[in-house]
């Protein structure tokens, strides 16, 4: 009985605040820093930002990852409590983009370092696609069991 109601406080509370960790560079990294601003405000969905990978539950993968960035990322994901999420952001961070043709230094995606939960395409994504994956993601956690 205490351990499911335990669950359902820790439910609430992931779903009202997401504890977001910012990881990249380029184009995307500032388009996303834009929803900071008075227009977005992204403390209204539920983004806080930390900047120890000890205190957040998210990891936003921005941008072109090279291949000395990745062992820092999995270092920063492996250092990250569970439960964690991760967003990976822009074409570059998805695919390598249009660098990773031709480049021996850029990872051909994230995804093939650490594990994504949500691939959110685009050169740079539109604020509103930003701000529907991060209500998405809240939606997969309401779904989720923390009884354990």
């Amino acid at each position: 009985m205490a351990k499911r109601w335990i669950g359902l406080i820790f439910q609430t509370f992931k779903l009202t605040r997401l504890w977001s960790l910012l990881y990249g560079t380029n184009c995307c990294f500032i388009e996303f820093a834009s929803l900071i601003g008075p227009r977005f405000v992204f403390d209204r969905y539920g983004l806080v930002p930390r900047s120890s990978p000890r205190q957040a539950d998210l990891i936003i993968t921005i941008g072109t990852i090279t291949m000395k960035m990745d062992t820092s990322l999995v270092r920063l994901y492996e250092q990250m409590p569970k439960p964690k999420y991760v967003i990976s952001m822009g074409a570059c961070t998805i695919t390598g983009g249009m660098f990773s043709r031709d480049s021996y230094s850029t990872v051909r995606g994230v995804d093939k370092l650490i594990h994504v939960h949500i691939h959110l395409p685009g050169c740079p994504p539109k604020h509103e696609a930003i701000i529907d994956v991060v209500t998405k993601l809240q939606k997969k956690i309401a779904q989720e069991n923390f009884e354990e």
